[in-house]
């Protein structure tokens, strides 16, 4: 099974930490596709090397690919909820991750459509059991949406 993992990077970097362990862990159900979104060397402006031109084509190319998309979406990102458009109109199946903050709630573009599953956690912990909840369904077999 390909995965490919949304998370913020341009829009901010401070839950770099979280996301490598949910791609650590994602990784025992298939292929990551997106597992640079963890490297620490990039920061909130991005990758260094490639233009934004190849950076837009790569993504959308291994969002394309992917049986399923698991998304961490606690902090706000342009490119998430562009890269969660792009999979519902391609009717990839979904699970975004959240962690409820004081003050802040999730979009509701994203709360609000159908054809995501959301899921709150607040350790690691509690995400990867998120994610073994919905693991049976993100198989190529299992129903449309998580």
């Amino acid at each position: 099974m390909n995965i490919y993992f949304a998370a913020s990077i341009r829009g901010g970097r401070s839950d770099v930490e979280i996301y490598e362990q949910l791609i650590k862990y994602l990784s025992n159900f298939g292929e990551v596709l997106t597992e640079h979104v963890a490297d620490k060397r990039i920061t909130s402006t991005g990758e260094e090397d490639p233009a934004d031109e190849f950076i837009h084509s790569r993504d959308l190319e291994w969002l394309l690919q992917s049986d399923v998309i698991v998304a961490e979406v606690s902090t706000p990102s342009l490119g998430i909820g562009y890269e969660l458009g792009r999979a519902v109109e391609h009717n990839k199946r979904i699970l975004c991750l959240y962690r409820p903050q004081e003050g802040k709630r999730l979009s509701a573009m994203i709360a609000g459509c159908k054809n995501i599953t959301n899921a709150e956690y607040y350790t690691i912990d509690e995400a990867k059991r998120e994610i073994d909840k919905a693991h049976p369904l993100m198989s190529i077999h299992g129903r449309q949406n998580i």
